[in-house]
């Protein structure tokens, strides 16, 4: 030991900063969290009402980022919304959150980030108790990764393991893709019934010319049905089945730039993207703003904005796969797309099961099934019409044919569903779990042989 008083000097001065360092670094995480909260209380003071949690799993601080986004805008529509980080939450505070809204990241192959360890050690291990609880997931991640999503697909399958109901199904962004963000709120603003209107990233459109409509069920009495044919206009697009239709609507004074989703009903093939539109009537007999002039207003020769956004949630397996295609109403668009991507022959097979409500005005494209049943690009359809004798439900279909289903399923089917997320989406999924089971089910949603677009 040394006693010179020279480096005694220098080695008290050192410990001195050593400590001032940690004294300082304490102080930063104690003045952001603060910050935080301030930030957080302020948004959930801005309006009344019950509040959304809005949790965030960050790596690199984009998931926090669009947590930010995410509760900002809900605020700026009236909805309080309050911000935490996943990893300081516990299944306790989730239940008695009641709607939670979490942005999850991904890091590496499927792992967690590192903040939310805690929470993935200690809670997700098994199921928790969160009956009661509503949720949706905006999973982070990068498709150049075997595990896409990883993390956030876990955390969706552990919350619906716990019981939990999904508010609208999981939004997966490869790579901070602007469409499927646009698509988180479109979701929000269903979910929540707040005007989430403005974008974070406006969209940019392609024009696209109306070059023929058809109306599919006339007298039907669940509205009128159309079928939309759009032409590219000095442009050369591309998508696959399952992808989704952006169109801009016409500009209304004193309202924000407005626009509407709908599912693709053809594929790149067809040289066009077709749209299946009902018409929606209002209470006082006005027609619905996007669709009454899709329907009306728009005529064959006027062109419009409409961009089309990769919707990988929903693609198809490879045409070797059997796909069982179930869906009601509308949802006959996306499921159409998938029915045209099949080749004449030599695929896997194709089930389509579908319902609408009467058997003598709403047998839609029934030219074209009949015709895809001869060639064999279709296997097998099964319809139902609620409003014929002895009316049922599309998902009765599944509870009727839950063998077939299951040997399809056994040889590795991929299931789609297509339509209304209130009513048909939760009675088909109740109905596949009667004939899969459950864990059977979850097991499908996992592995992305059970998917949805739902709306």
């Amino acid at each position: 030991m040394t006693s010179d008083p020279v480096r005694w000097l220098w080695a008290a001065a050192a410990v001195a900063l050593w400590l001032l360092s940690i004294a300082a670094v304490a102080a930063l995480r104690v003045r952001a969290r603060r910050r935080t909260a301030a930030r957080a209380g302020a948004l959930s003071a801005e309006a009344e009402g019950e509040g959304v949690l809005v949790a965030f799993a960050s790596q690199t601080g984009l998931a926090e980022q669009l947590a930010w986004r995410t509760a900002e805008a809900l605020a700026g529509a009236g909805a309080p919304a309050r911000v935490v980080g996943l990893g300081d939450l516990d299944p306790t505070t989730l239940r008695c959150a009641g709607r939670v809204l979490i942005v999850a990241s991904t890091t590496g192959e499927g792992d967690a980030p590192d903040s939310p360890s805690r929470f993935v050690r200690r809670h997700m291990a098994a199921p928790a108790e969160l009956a009661g609880l509503r949720y949706a997931v905006l999973a982070l991640g990068d498709r150049s990764y075997a595990k896409f999503c990883g993390f956030g697909r876990a955390l969706d399958g552990w919350l619906r393991r716990s019981g939990a109901e999904p508010l609208f199904d999981r939004v997966e962004v490869d790579d901070g893709d602007a469409g499927a963000l646009r698509h988180w709120r479109h979701q929000l603003a269903a979910a929540t019934g707040a005007p989430v209107a403005a974008d974070w990233t406006p969209p940019a459109y392609d024009r696209w010319r109306l070059v023929e409509r058809a109306h599919l069920n006339p007298g039907g009495p669940g509205g009128e049905a159309w079928r939309l044919a759009f032409e590219p206009v000095g442009h050369r697009p591309d998508w696959q089945a399952g992808d989704i239709a952006e169109v801009g609507l016409p500009a209304v004074e004193g309202a924000p730039p407005a626009s509407r989703e709908y599912s693709v009903a053809s594929v790149a093939a067809d040289g066009r993207v077709e749209l299946i539109v009902r018409r929606v009537v209002r209470d006082d007999g006005s027609p619905g703003l996007a669709s009454g002039w899709l329907t009306g207003g728009l005529q064959p020769g006027d062109e419009v904005d409409l961009r089309l956004r990769s919707n990988r949630s929903f693609h198809g397996p490879s045409s070797d796969v059997p796909l069982v295609l179930i869906g009601a109403g509308t949802g006959l668009a996306g499921l159409r797309g998938h029915l045209r991507a099949r080749p004449a022959a030599g695929h896997g097979g194709a089930w389509l099961l579908w319902g609408e409500r009467s058997p003598v005005h709403d047998a839609w494209l029934d030219d074209e099934l009949q015709a895809a049943l001869a060639a064999g690009r279709l296997t097998r359809l099964d319809r139902v019409f609620s409003r014929a004798p002895g009316g049922r439900y599309v998902q009765a279909l599944v509870e009727e044919h839950a063998d077939e289903l299951r040997c399809w399923v056994d040889r590795g089917a991929t299931v789609l569903v297509c339509g209304s997320l209130e009513g048909m989406s939760a009675g088909v999924h109740a109905a596949l779990e009667a004939a899969l089971g459950a864990e059977r089910v979850l097991e499908l949603l996992e592995t992305g042989r059970y998917r949805r677009d739902v709306y």
